[in-house]
């Protein structure tokens, strides 16, 4: 069996990332920037006041100081004329900062009376002016390639930038296979379950920037699975859930190898989550995932959202680690890494009792998986422990 670490190294081997498309900046949240977006304007545009007060001359900031004012600035409304010594124009936050004037002494720190301004006891020393072009300059850029988050859409919106170039959405199509299987609002058989894992993958894969699509269930057969690879033919991805392992209804592996399928690995030493399956068949990769609840969402979270966004562009790299403190001691682990079901609140984290790998509702109660490397010492309360966000 390979490691989790060898698994993800050779599925992202089967990577090329995808084209580029243009978006329009409203719609590229979420999205894999794949050029360099560059700044077609200056931020701030010009110098303005960062308060509310009085625009003056810096050598008229004198304590007691009266002041004729003599107009106004507000945003998107700037004082036209020359602010000359012992004048003042009342200014707002955000707006240009009139010529001739290098200081904002601030409102509260004046009396007004008519046309008067004085300035009290301490008038204070900062400027109070936000610099033209202290934010980002014209031709300044934003770096690709990099997952575009609400700060940055604010960023290029600064930049006067109406579109931007992005990595395609990868269009992930979703096999579920078994007999055992209906779909939610189905009347499900004696021996029958419903189909949960399709739709926490179709979530997770959503929301980690792709495309995905929820096929009809193929049964246990072989016709069934070829009529179901070739309604995805067209996609960029296809995650097979079950039929992964070794059963004699497990035919995932017997099919796709007939249907041309250049498996890279099969078996991955980790749990939950051991038959996994991961290889090139046509254009589209394919990756076999285990069937049991558990299992299917914990491999989704350690090789499917790093495959999409290799896929997408971004640096090919396993799922971001966090630390936290271990709240119980744990026993020594096993020959396979474990990623147990865990609670991380304040720092603490704490593994939930139960670990078996059906049980959904654990799993919903979780936010992280505490991974325990292969053959771990027993850790005490109070130990150091990686885990992966979810």
């Amino acid at each position: 069996m390979l490691t989790v670490e060898q698994a993800l190294a050779q599925i992202f081997d089967l990577v090329t990332p995808l084209p580029a498309e243009q978006v329009k900046l409203i719609d590229a949240f979420g999205r894999v920037l794949a050029e360099p977006a560059i700044a077609h304007r200056k931020q701030p545009p010009f110098a303005g006041s960062s308060m509310d007060g009085y625009a003056i001359k810096k050598r008229d900031a004198v304590a007691n100081k009266t002041l004729t004012v003599v107009g106004e600035s507000a945003a998107g409304h700037r004082y036209h004329g020359q602010v000359a010594e012992n004048q003042a124009v009342r200014i707002f936050t955000g707006a240009p900062m009139p010529s001739g004037a290098d200081h904002v002494v601030i409102q509260e720190n004046v009396i007004r009376d008519g046309d008067q301004v004085t300035l009290n006891a301490a008038p204070g020393t900062a400027a109070n002016i936000r610099e033209m072009g202290a934010d980002f300059q014209i031709g300044d850029t934003l770096d690709a390639p990099r997952l575009l988050g609400p700060s940055d859409l604010a960023l290029l919106a600064a930049m006067n930038i109406a579109n931007v170039t992005v990595t395609r959405r990868p269009v992930v199509a979703l096999i579920a296979t078994g007999d055992e299987l209906v779909m939610p609002g189905e009347e499900p058989g004696e021996d029958q379950i419903i189909a949960s894992n399709s739709f926490g993958l179709n979530a997770l894969i959503q929301s980690n920037g792709a495309q995905a699509r929820l096929l009809p269930i193929a049964r246990d057969n072989a016709a069934s699975l070829k009529t179901a690879f070739s309604l995805a033919s067209d996609a960029d991805l296809v995650v097979t859930i079950g039929g992964a392992s070794v059963g004699d209804y497990d035919i995932v592996g017997d099919v796709t190898k007939s249907l041309g399928l250049q498996r890279g690995f099969y078996k991955v030493a980790m749990r939950p989550g051991k038959p996994l399956m991961a290889g090139r068949l046509g254009t589209s990769i394919h990756l076999g995932l285990p069937g049991n609840p558990v299992s299917s969402m914990v491999c989704g979270h350690v090789f499917l959202v790093p495959l999409l966004y290799a896929m997408q562009g971004l640096p090919a790299l396993a799922a971001v680690r966090q630390t936290a403190t271990l709240s119980d001691a744990l026993p020594k682990n096993g020959s396979r890494e474990h990623y147990m079901r865990a609670q991380v609140t304040d720092g603490i984290i704490t593994p939930f009792a139960k670990q078996d790998s059906g049980l959904l509702g654990i799993l919903s109660q979780a936010n992280a998986l505490l991974i325990r490397p292969v053959e771990a010492p027993p850790l005490k309360t109070g130990s150091a422990v990686q885990y992966i966000p979810i």
